[in-house]
């Protein structure tokens, strides 16, 4: 099912709780399409927490089968959204910084 690799690639799995995150999903419906064989995965532990890995591209391809394809779209966008409401803020508060980096130097200048 999976290409020769797939496993490694970066970006190419997520934990359940990244999918719940970016696709709105739960873990009973992941564990649903692992049971059913539409998802592969791996289990994996961080500090004795158990999670779920699955692959992208297949977790992408159920959620389109399952609940459609507006679904997944929707839940890529939010997530984008979400990256560049967050880029905005980081930019926004740079900017002010360096503004008042400005200031500073402009009135040592003046003196």
């Amino acid at each position: 099912m999976a290409e020769y690799g797939e496993w490694n690639r970066k970006g190419a799995t997520l934990s359940d709780v990244t999918a719940q995150k970016e696709f709105g999903v739960s873990r009973d419906f992941i564990v649903k399409g692992i049971r059913t064989g539409k998802l592969e995965y791996r289990e994996g532990s961080i500090w004795g927490n158990p999670y779920l890995k699955v692959l992208r591209s297949q977790l992408e391809i159920y959620i389109a089968e399952q609940c459609g394809a507006d679904r997944l779209s929707h839940g890529k966008n939010q997530t984008k959204l979400r990256g560049i409401k967050k880029e905005m803020t980081a930019l926004k508060k740079r900017l002010s910084e360096l503004e008042n980096r400005k200031a500073e130097l402009e009135t040592a200048l003046r003196k």
